[in-house]
């Protein structure tokens, strides 16, 4: 089979290699898949350029997400699920060998049915982002009736995280950077979109709720956000982080957190417990059959454009990097 690798860190274009391995087959409780799609994440990249550690093996196929057909199963799967459409989340976690080939193979469990209304380039967008988000939204319960503030909502889990949002009945505000972005947050649902290189987004936030605040905040940059997250939260808001770049070792105001009883949350989708992404998938999985997700797709590239497809993530694209694996 096809499929893309490298044995050591460094830039795209200088440690991706692509060529023939062996296919692979499923071990006790797993499903092989003959990929479709390949999503490249912001992880992807950053693994293998070496800001997330040491690779952990001699050879890396890189990539969590992914979508296809489950062409064999292992000891302990159904039978029934042979030639199911599905798409694939974890793949390359707790393995070296991801999504970015032809075949790979998932414990059952992550290998997840796909709608036949949604394409495999959609099964694909979904994953990482996907999960995170929902995770975001709901760990702390309902948000019907809700005022939600995604920051960067115009990104793959900000958009995610909006049509979450709202399709758990919150009123659903999104931060941006520019307009190109706000068109895209408010095609995921956003009620109000702020820019927040234009507006004072704590007084926006303030007026639009008539003083009262916030009740949760996905947040894409904790540290460079967090005076103003907790000025625009009511006692016993959530700020429920996935990211701090911009400031990655913040300090936290523990007595001005405290004084509103605030809930700090951190979510690294792999660690999520295991019903919370079940509930995910269960959710995901009627928003998707009833045709109300929406995905944005910024790119596609074939295998052998690997590099090219991770130099595209790295450039900050506005939706999800796919690889197209072919039929």
């Amino acid at each position: 089979m096809r499929a893309a690798w490298y044995t050591k860190l460094g830039s795209a274009q200088d440690v991706l290699e692509v060529g023939e391995r062996e296919v692979p087959s499923p071990g006790p409780g797993e499903v092989r898949v003959r990929l479709r799609a390949s999503g490249v994440n912001p992880v992807d990249v950053k693994r293998r350029a070496g800001g997330r550690g040491s690779m952990g093996s001699e050879l890396v196929v890189p990539h969590f997400d992914g979508a296809g057909v489950i062409d064999e199963v292992g000891d302990g799967v159904d039978s029934g699920r042979l030639g199911n459409r599905v798409w694939v989340y974890e793949a390359q976690w707790g393995s070296n060998f991801g999504t970015a080939a032809e075949f790979a193979t998932v414990p059952a469990s992550r290998a997840v049915a796909l709608p036949a209304n949604a394409s495999f380039p959609e099964g694909a967008c979904l994953g990482i982002p996907a999960l995170t988000a929902h995770r975001c939204v709901y760990a702390d319960g309902p948000v019907d009736g809700h005022t939600v503030l995604v920051t960067g909502g115009a990104g793959a889990v900000g958009a995610y995280a909006i049509q979450c949002a709202r399709l758990g009945g919150a009123r659903v505000l999104a931060t941006v950077s520019g307009d190109v972005k706000g068109r895209t947050a408010r095609a995921a649902g956003a009620d109000t979109v702020i820019n927040y290189r234009e507006e004072d987004v704590t007084a926006r936030v303030m007026e639009l709720t008539e003083g009262e605040g916030l009740d949760r905040i996905v947040e894409v940059e904790m540290g460079g956000n967090l005076d103003a997250s907790i000025a625009m939260l009511k006692a016993n808001g959530v700020i429920s982080a996935y990211a701090s770049e911009g400031e990655p070792q913040p300090a936290v105001p523990f007595y001005t957190l405290l004084y509103k009883n605030l809930t700090l949350r951190f979510e690294l989708v792999f660690l999520m417990p295991e019903e919370a992404k079940q509930q995910a998938v269960k959710d995901l999985t009627k928003w998707l059959t009833a045709g109300e997700l929406r995905h944005t797709i910024a790119d596609k590239f074939s295998l052998e454009d690997i590099a090219a497809a991770h130099e595209a993530v790295e450039s900050g694209p506005l939706g999800k990097v796919l690889l197209d694996l072919g039929r």
